[in-house]
């Protein structure tokens, strides 16, 4: 197993792409401490994973992603509980397609606040415990958008431009402290939200794609599972594509 023994937090964990990062580690042999919305999400979300996998080590809570104060109390819990943190996986996050005409501030804060300031709070609570064990794994959701942008929703594709610089510039102040920093841009991905699609919106999306299928959660997380893991000791910084080559 990639992962025994391990102490992770996945942010987002309740559902979608989260949930299958969630799930992908808990086989791989880790303990996971999944965030939602809510606690009442989070307990929900448990109990599903455990209905599905008896006996899994997976744990809920729900902090506000974006509090200083209530992040580092829950990664306090969390330290007090298993005495470490392995791995942070920043994967909560919000989408957005207005149109720039309609955009609100109200709207773009929004998603730059969870988007960036929510990856940028647990990142720094979680890379202070990091250090001082000397060892650690920090990786991020992207998106596609972050290479190609997007035709409407601008906060988005610009929120993921973001996380990829911070990607990259974390990864080289935390490297010399045994810390791996790296990002995940999934492609057009087979969520509950995609499966709502009309056959007629989603068929197009395929035609682009080379590899003429849509991503399944269980791609973008095993290609999770692999950063997070040994076999990628030698590899920070990146910001790895798993798209079947998308076209812009």
């Amino acid at each position: 197993m990639k992962l025994e023994n391990k102490i992770a937090i996945v942010t987002g964990g309740s559902r979608g792409i989260g949930y299958a990062i969630v799930t992908t580690f808990l086989r791989e042999g880790a303990t996971v401490i999944l965030t939602a919305s809510s606690q009442a999400s989070a307990d929900k979300a448990v109990a599903k994973v455990l209905e599905e996998m008896p006996g899994a080590k997976v744990a809920g809570i729900g902090p506000d992603l974006t509090s200083s104060s209530d992040v580092k109390a829950a990664f306090a819990v969390i330290v007090e509980k298993y005495g470490r943190i392995d791995i942070l996986v920043n994967n909560a996050g919000v989408s957005e397609s207005t149109p720039l005409a309609s955009y609100t501030e109200e709207t773009y804060d929004r998603v730059m606040d969870l988007n960036v300031k929510g990856v940028f709070v647990p990142t720094q609570a979680a890379a202070e415990y990091m250090v001082a064990q000397g060892s650690g794994v920090i990786l991020n959701t992207s998106s596609m958008v972050s290479f190609s942008g997007q035709p409407s929703g601008f906060a988005y594709p610009t929120s993921k431009f973001a996380l990829n610089g911070m990607t990259l510039s974390l990864a080289r102040e935390l490297a010399p402290k045994g810390v791996r920093v790296n990002a995940v841009a999934p492609g057009i991905t087979e969520t509950d939200m995609v499966k709502a699609l009309p056959k007629q919106m989603i068929e197009p999306m395929i035609q682009r794609i080379p590899l003429r299928r849509l991503g399944q959660p269980q791609d973008v997380a095993n290609a999770f599972a692999f950063l997070a893991s040994d076999d990628a000791s030698y590899i920070t910084g990146v910001v790895l594509r798993v798209d079947g080559l998308m076209n812009s």
